[in-house]
């Protein structure tokens, strides 16, 4: 079956016209992530893909460099619900960014926050160590996560501290000859 140079016009004019609005499409969509981009940059709320992981993500980080440690927290443990392990790993190591920095605001100031600094701390490693399982290349989890351990206090041998009393870590043991 030949075609007629009237429906091969055709063919080529419908092919042309979807081109065209194909490649309307993707430079009007280029546009969008170009202003996105420029937000995201300058820590303003972007007005396209405002659902997006990242638009959350760059949300969460913009709060949490902005001090507002609660908030970011809570946007960045929404973020872990559905997202890949690359991108888990990036929260992960912004959550353990935010207890460390936490951590180090109130570490030293008297000795009545001590315990808090520690847990601070503790659920920093905790959060680097999520983000190293998830990606092990991530230099930056590493390093802060050797930043946070040095800081922490030594794990207390089990049996020496407040306590010394043995049977309260030995259990049901019979202490003794029968």
């Amino acid at each position: 079956m030949a075609l007629s140079a009237k429906k091969l016009t055709a063919v080529l004019l419908v092919a042309a016209t979807a081109s065209a609005v194909g490649a309307a499409w993707e430079t009007y969509r280029m546009h969008q992530i170009d202003r996105f981009n420029q937000a995201i940059q300058s820590g303003k709320t972007p007005t396209t893909d405002t659902q997006s992981f990242e638009a959350k993500f760059s949300t969460a980080y913009w709060l949490a460099k902005g001090g507002r440690y609660q908030d970011a927290t809570l946007l960045f443990l929404q973020l872990l619900e559905n997202s890949t392990p690359d991108q888990k790993s990036a929260v992960q190591y912004n959550l353990g960014n935010i207890f460390f920095l936490r951590g180090l605001l109130i570490n030293g100031q008297d000795m009545t926050v001590r315990d808090e600094a520690v847990y601070l701390l503790t659920q920093a490693k905790t959060a680097y160590i999520a983000s190293l399982k998830l990606n092990n290349t991530h230099w930056d989890a590493r390093h802060n996560l050797d930043r946070v351990l040095m800081m922490l206090p030594a794990e207390p041998s089990p049996g020496v501290g407040e306590s010394d009393s043995p049977g309260l870590i030995m259990g049901n043991i019979p202490v003794g000859l029968p």
